[in-house]
């Protein structure tokens, strides 16, 4: 089984849609997805994702299903710098603090553990892991016993902050570091593949991240730093 994951085009933030960009973006998105052999397709609920994956869902005949809990994630808190904005505390944890990812909860720093963007997790996992035992691969840990027989190829057009979420926590990784050294583009295109062996543990493989090939030419330069849903 295949998931590919794509961020929605350059956005309006402000009406919640495409710009004209944007909508450029998605149409190259949906040329580029048309052979990947995509069966269904999901979104998040927001106006620019649900546009954008409705570019791929129209060339292929699909309906778009919505995942509320997809939705893009917010940020902030009391006594939290920065404004509480996840990518650029995950930079400082990591450049400034030198942060062990490996020993210590990034949930209870004080950048996090009163932070809104952190009560999004547990949404996203629990949507996550959902959706993949639907799908035939039950998560445990850090691996999925697989109870699919087929394999199959879908899609979720999603966001920076939501999908660094669902990222992370099928890839065992810690959020912020996810969302600091992982960045992606507007329109980019993840592939996380996972093996089709009924009756066996299995876990998720990267067969490709951010590629934005298919965007060439039609998307100004983005900072990492500046990252938002």
């Amino acid at each position: 089984m295949r998931i590919i994951f794509v961020r929605h085009g350059e956005p309006d933030y402000q009406r919640d849609c495409l710009t004209e960009n944007g909508r450029a973006q998605a149409e190259a998105a949906a040329r580029r997805l048309e052979g990947e052999g995509i069966s269904a397709i999901w979104s998040s609920p927001c106006g620019r994702a649900r546009e954008t994956a409705g570019y791929t869902a129209r060339r292929l005949g699909l309906e778009v299903q919505t995942l509320p809990f997809m939705r893009e994630i917010e940020w902030g808190g009391p006594h939290i710098p920065h404004q509480g904005h996840p990518w650029t505390l995950a930079d400082a944890m990591i450049d400034r603090e030198d942060f062990d990812f490996a020993a210590c909860d990034w949930r209870a720093h004080p950048y996090f553990g009163e932070n809104i963007a952190s009560g999004y997790e547990a949404a996203v996992t629990r949507g996550m892991d959902g959706l993949l035992e639907a799908l035939g691969y039950r998560h445990e840990g850090r691996r999925f016993f697989c109870t699919a027989r087929e394999a199959r190829t879908v899609a979720l057009f999603s966001h920076g902050g939501s999908g660094a979420y669902a990222l992370a926590h099928l890839l065992g990784l810690p959020f912020p570091w996810v969302a600091s050294v992982l960045p992606y583009d507007f329109a980019s295109i993840i592939i996380l593949s996972f093996p089709t062996r009924p009756g066996e543990w299995v876990h998720p493989r990267v067969e490709l991240f951010n590629d934005c090939a298919h965007t060439r030419g039609l998307s100004p330069g983005q900072s990492p730093a500046a990252y938002s849903g």
